[in-house]
């Protein structure tokens, strides 16, 4: 009978194990953040700018800017649909759900959204206040206090 002789770990080897492990680590970490960060990006488009990268955006969630058409906003059972501008270049626009209080003709917005076909499909409405809405309308924004 021989005896098989069990060779210690060497401190090569156990720090060769530790860095593979921790080379791993830091890859996964990275796919992670790059994946988060990637799905986390909404990219901020006017109206017509969203209309002339229509095809290059596909279904990516975005972020468009313009004034809504006046005489364009119908109710279409829950969803709304409306028409918004900038720069000449309409866009429809089918919004899900109720859109905010102060919207109407006229005012601008931004929508967040996909592309369906030539409609943007909006889940999101935000009404964008300027200089002149506050001088307008300082009751309205009394109690804000830009925090």
């Amino acid at each position: 009978m021989t005896a098989t002789t069990v060779k210690p770990r060497t401190q090569f080897g156990s720090r060769r194990r530790l860095m593979v492990v921790a080379a791993l680590c830091v890859i996964a970490l990275g796919f992670l953040l790059f994946q988060g960060l990637g799905n986390a990006t909404v990219y901020f488009k006017t109206a017509d700018e969203a209309v002339k990268q229509q095809h290059s955006l596909g279904t990516r969630r975005i972020r468009v800017e313009g004034a809504v058409v006046p005489g364009t906003v119908h109710q279409v059972g829950n969803d709304v649909e409306f028409r918004i501008e900038n720069n000449g270049v309409a866009l429809p626009v089918r919004h899900q759900g109720d859109p905010p209080e102060l919207f109407r003709d006229s005012i601008p917005v931004v929508l967040e959204g996909r592309f369906e076909g030539t409609t943007f499909a909006s889940d999101r409405i935000m009404i964008k206040h300027s200089s002149t809405y506050t001088a307008k309308h300082p009751d309205r924004v009394q109690d804000y206090n830009g925090k």
